[in-house]
Formats: C-alpha cells, structure tokens, sequence
C-alpha cells in the first residue's frame, strides 16, 4: 500500500475495495498526531482499559503489545494498538509530566528547550509544590531546589492565609539569602511573589527554600511555591 512521505498514511489505491478502511485509518492517525498529546511516557505494560484515541510514547522495556515498539507513539484505536514512528521535530504534550516532550530523531526528550544534533540538551521546567507553613519564626520546605540547575527566579501564591502572633509579612530565599526571591510579602489569600533572580544561580547540591516571618512568628496557613529552573545535559552517548 502506497503511503504520504511525512506521515505515512495510507493512500487509496486506484479500483482499490473498501476504500472507507484506508480513510478511516488515515483519519485515526491525523487525529492521533495533530496536536499530539499522550497520556503517558513512562508506562511499560500497555493499559487495559485504553479509551479509544488515547495515546502513549512506550518507553524502554515495554512489554506486551508494546515489546519492541520504544519510542513510538502507540493509539488505542478500534479495538486494537496503532503505531506512529516519529520524526524529528515532533512535539506531544505529556499529560502525566505536565510537561512538553520533543523528539530529537533518536528520542524523545522531556522538558527541551533546544536539542543539539549529539543530543545535547537544555531543559527548562517548574518544580511546583504545597507547603503547609508550621509555628516558628522561619519553615524550611521539604521539597528542595535539585542540585545541578540554574534558577531563574521562584513564584507563589498563599493558597490559606497565613497567621501567626505579631505576623505582619513573610520573605521567601534560601539559608545564608532569606529575601532572594521576595520580602514583605503579602499574607492574605491569593497573595502573591514573583521573584527573579538577580543574577541566575546555580545550585550544586539539593537546597531547600526557606520562608521567614516577618514583625513575628508563623502560625498556620499554605502557600504554593513554583521553583523556574533550566538544567543542561551533555551529548547522548556514543
């Protein structure tokens, strides 16, 4: 069966019968790939309970239907597993990372803001975490900065108000920089920081972000915190 040169769709053959089943599949496939979004890119068995036109990028050591089909883009589709090969270029939204995945002609990668032809690659991403602000005059998170990115800046925004005696402001940084990010920051409900970093740091070792009271002590409340990172990756090997 003859086949487009970019997607590899079926094309209708001349007297060809049945021509309904070769649009039909040509369709799956455009409705598949345009606007290419996945559900997954880390699921090794292939889910039994696929809603028709779900997708999937099947990852190293899939089993199954999807033994020996790494890197493709598998579409539950009447009934039945169809495979895309992609290309370079190709980009699909993952929806389990929430994050944007962009395949280099080798593979897919995660995150990528440029790729290099050896596979060299910048990644930007957002950590984003809720933290559930405990008494004291400052509460480290739990969630740290991972070592070995360079952060732009750190966002968020109070989900609970934050209370505490005395309590008139909050500043967000890391230890030895408690204001790196935001000082005076607001308490109530939907109060925000948007904190740029000076000059970009570098973290070599895993750094939690540190809130501190102002004018007094922590109470209660939550804030939501957002680290802006990018991180970059040598050449694939070779």
């Amino acid at each position: 069966m003859s086949r487009t040169a970019r997607l590899s769709l079926p094309l209708v053959m001349p007297a060809q019968a049945q021509k309904h089943v070769t649009v039909n599949q040509a369709l799956a496939m455009l409705d598949a790939v345009v606007q290419l979004s996945v559900v997954s890119s880390n699921l090794t068995v292939p889910p039994s309970a696929a809603a028709e036109g779900d997708s999937f990028i099947v990852p190293g050591g899939a089993s199954g239907a999807w033994l020996g089909k790494t890197g493709a883009v598998a579409v539950w589709s009447n009934g039945g597993w169809m495979f895309l090969s992609p290309r370079a270029g190709w980009r699909a939204w993952d929806a389990a990372r929430s994050a944007w995945q962009i395949h280099d002609g080798t593979s897919w990668v995660a995150e990528a803001l440029a790729v290099s032809p050896g596979g060299a690659c910048l990644r930007a991403s957002i950590l984003e975490f809720d933290h559930a602000v405990t008494p004291g005059g400052s509460n480290p998170t739990s969630i740290a900065i991972p070592a070995g990115v360079q952060v732009l800046g750190v966002s968020g925004r109070v989900t609970s108000a934050l209370t505490g005696t005395g309590l008139s402001s909050w500043r967000v940084g890391v230890a030895g920089s408690s204001d790196r990010y935001g000082s005076g920051l607001g308490l109530g409900r939907n109060s925000y920081v948007a904190g740029l970093t000076g000059t970009p740091v570098t973290y070599y070792s895993d750094t939690p972000l540190l809130l501190t009271a102002e004018g007094g002590s922590f109470g209660s409340g939550a804030v939501r915190l957002a680290v802006h990172l990018v991180r970059i990756e040598p050449p694939r090997m070779v």
